[in-house]
């Protein structure tokens, strides 16, 4: 890409902590042919002097679109960047911050005054299938383990609905992913950007968002997202453990509550892509269930709620989050010499678990998986598509799509975790763990 099109400043995404590794060799390959590097993101704000540590030239704290035009302005001039408002960077080698980088006092701009998306910009991405659109930063739920933090505010409904017209019409978009961690945070704006999307394309456009479960309480909400469009909502589930969801800060912790709300989504029609955490830390010595019973109770609440996919993972104590500064307290952490920032991705365990082994937390998770991801979903699908006509016929379209897609979706979620078993080295990490717990 260089070659092709040399680079004068390089920007880097840093809100996957997971990523950062990555991102410290590209920025290091940049940097030495000196060219400025620019960071934002979650992790960078939270971990400043790491990421100044690591070739990177720059922290943008906050919206990043302002500052970074200031410091384009200032590189072309050649000027230093002191006069720059919520950045940081190296003065020799302390860290010099232009401004607090707290949430409160980060920079913020208008998202009614930003430009629209330009997805021509991507020269190396030859289709684009599902395009990712938003309006809402932030999240007033105040989660333990989420580093989203800040009081949400939003661009108004008209500005994503021209954001929808712009991509139908230039690129032929036909399916989206709203990026909004809460599709319902302002509620009034959600139900207008639908009712415009319903009055102009009906359903023919397809649409993917994330939501609280609860939400499913809001008929007029539901009801508008189904017109529109919204086939699958992705919903923080976390856990069916009382004492989980309690240490989470979720909010609920009944299960009669959680299947009831999710029947409301499935008798709207909506598909449920249901996210779990399983071996969440308690924050009192002996809360935790047995292994036994906080696996019954997980497949329990998987029956129970029947979603459409399914994401089980492990607690990640991201930087930045009250997860991670009580885990560092309880000294739980392993250091990252032993369980790296590329092992923040959900698919290892980052700390010493609670009634269990090191090798039940590492291997219950996608054991729960594998156990919804049917290999045998491939005759199923045959199966389906066979009968098809009489099936048509009988139940009609939407009744055979909808399990015909499910089949779908299971064995091809099944291969996904097949492949992605066979690449890693779980046996390697898990002794790495063991040496050193036997410290």
């Amino acid at each position: 890409m260089q070659k092709e099109r040399p680079a004068d400043v390089v920007g880097f995404y840093c809100g996957l902590t997971s990523t950062m590794e990555r991102i410290w060799q590209l920025a290091k390959f940049y940097y030495e042919r000196g060219i400025i590097t620019i960071a934002g993101g979650w992790h960078a704000h939270y971990c400043p002097e790491e990421t100044l540590n690591h070739h990177i030239d720059i922290v943008v704290h906050g919206d990043g679109e302002i500052a970074i035009q200031q410091i384009l302005t200032v590189f072309k001039d050649v000027k230093p960047f002191n006069n720059i408002a919520g950045i940081s960077f190296l003065d020799g080698t302390q860290v010099k911050t232009n401004s607090t980088n707290t949430i409160s006092n980060m920079l913020e701009v208008d998202l009614d005054d930003l430009p629209f998306s330009d997805f021509g910009l991507l020269k190396y991405i030859k289709e684009i299938k599902v395009y990712p659109i938003g309006r809402i930063r932030g999240c007033r739920m105040n989660c333990e383990f989420c580093s989203v933090k800040g009081k949400p505010r939003w661009a108004n409904s008209q500005r994503l609905f021209e954001t929808v017209n712009l991509l139908v019409e230039t690129r032929k978009a036909k399916s989206f992913f709203i990026v909004d961690d809460r599709l319902e945070e302002d509620r009034e704006g959600t139900i207008e950007f639908f009712r415009l999307i319903s009055e102009k394309y009906g359903n023919c456009l397809s649409f993917t968002v994330q939501s609280r479960l609860e939400a499913s309480k809001d008929d007029e909400l539901l009801d508008v997202m189904k017109a529109a469009g919204v086939g699958t909502v992705c919903i923080g589930y976390e856990s069916p453990d009382k004492l989980d969801l309690k240490a989470m800060r979720k909010g609920y912790h009944q299960l009669s509550d959680i299947i009831n709300w999710t029947e409301k989504w499935h008798q709207k029609g909506f598909r449920i892509h249901q996210m779990l955490i399983f071996g969440y830390p308690p924050k009192e010595k002996g809360e935790s269930s047995s292994v036994k019973k906080m696996i019954k109770s997980f497949k329990t609440l998987i029956r129970a709620t029947h979603p459409e996919s399914l994401q089980v993972l492990h607690a990640v104590p991201l930087v930045g989050t009250d997860l991670r500064q009580r885990l560092e307290k309880e000294r739980r952490l392993f250091p990252l010499e032993v369980v790296p920032w590329s092992k923040y991705d959900g698919n290892y365990i980052c700390f010493l678990p609670d009634n269990m082994t090191l090798e039940e937390a590492q291997e219950i998770p996608m054991m729960l998986m594998n156990r919804f991801y049917d290999p045998m979903g491939w005759s199923r699908i045959v199966l389906r598509t066979i009968v098809f006509p009489v099936d048509y016929i009988l139940r009609g379209w939407q009744k055979w799509h909808h399990g015909w897609y499910g089949d779908v979706v299971k064995y091809g979620g099944h291969l996904l975790i097949t492949r992605w078993q066979r690449r890693q080295k779980i046996p390697d990490f898990l002794e790495k763990l063991k040496q050193y717990e036997a410290r």
